[in-house]
């Protein structure tokens, strides 16, 4: 047991000799959400306990996040496909294979709906946020801070050495208010050594932009698999402020999913589960019990 404010039962999956940290809360209709870069479960605190008296709530930690095992290469390639495995391994460990509802966010959008794409059926509702299940928007750029950590030894050395990234993810994901001091501390502890950082790198590093790239030939297979979807009930919650998931992304779900119910948060970042909670978490709670 992990002390408050994380007030659940640790359980762990072995994945080929690598220890995957979820949570599994309540009973009911599987609820699985799934976090980004650099988050980790602690995302979805709030969520789990709004939810966990009604619905099963599983959250995984990706292999690198959270209190998950943390391995170096090449012990583990912190590759897209891995990701998917992972999930997929995971969700079939559990016996989760129908009436799933999937809460997605970040990177946890492009795993979570790769494994949907290969699991049409036994989708039941999608709830998006500040994510992509689609190539890079053709008038979007990757933002610099990005393309940096991904394509300089000096980004790789800040990310690592300094964890820049997390630390400034934590600054500026929200908008409407700074991080409480005791939450910040939350999301930066299981990334307290070089060691400990690779997961964040990696993940950064992965981003596929063209064809070749690892991982391109899943985002393509995700886009495609789109319209199987246009009858699936989704939820998107979006915060407009995120310097990298912003409008040019939300406005291509909206032409992609025109069915999708959409709130926009004019004034949240990419966080929007902390800078919005208290609107975000009702709507999610009344999305997948009147839907």
């Amino acid at each position: 047991m992990v002390a408050a404010p994380y007030p659940f039962a640790s359980r762990y999956f072995d994945r080929d000799g690598i220890r995957l940290h979820y949570l599994d809360e309540g009973q009911g209709e599987p609820v699985v959400m799934l976090h980004g870069n650099p988050t980790w479960s602690y995302y979805y605190r709030n969520l789990v306990g709004a939810l966990r008296d009604r619905f099963r709530c599983i959250v995984p930690d990706h292999i690198g996040f959270g209190l998950s095992d943390k391995p170096q290469p090449p012990r583990y390639d912190y590759t897209l496909k891995s990701r998917v495995g992972d999930l997929t391994a995971f969700l079939d460990h559990l016996g989760v294979r129908d009436h799933v509802n999937l809460v997605l966010h970040d990177w946890g959008g492009i795993i979570g709906m790769a494994w949907a794409a290969r699991h049409v059926a036994a989708v039941k509702r999608l709830v998006l946020m500040n994510t992509a299940a689609f190539h890079l928007p053709k008038a979007k750029r990757l933002p610099l801070r990005l393309w940096l950590g991904r394509n300089t030894r000096l980004g790789a050395w800040l990310i690592r050495s300094l964890n820049l990234f997390t630390r400034h993810a934590a600054n500026v994901c929200v908008k409407r208010r700074p991080l409480p001091a005791e939450v910040r501390e939350w999301y930066l502890r299981p990334y307290d050594s070089w060691e400990d950082r690779v997961g964040v790198l990696k993940f950064v590093q992965a981003i596929p932009l063209k064809p070749g790239d690892p991982g391109y030939d899943i985002v393509s297979e995700v886009e495609g698999a789109l319209p199987a979807f246009a009858r699936t009930p989704t939820l998107i919650c979006w915060g407009i402020k995120d310097f990298v998931f912003d409008r040019h992304f939300l406005e291509e779900f909206e032409r992609r999913m025109p069915h999708a119910e959409v709130h926009r948060f004019p004034d949240c970042g990419h966080y929007v589960l902390e800078d919005a909670a208290g609107e975000v978490i009702p709507l999610i709670d009344r999305f997948l019990q009147t839907r």
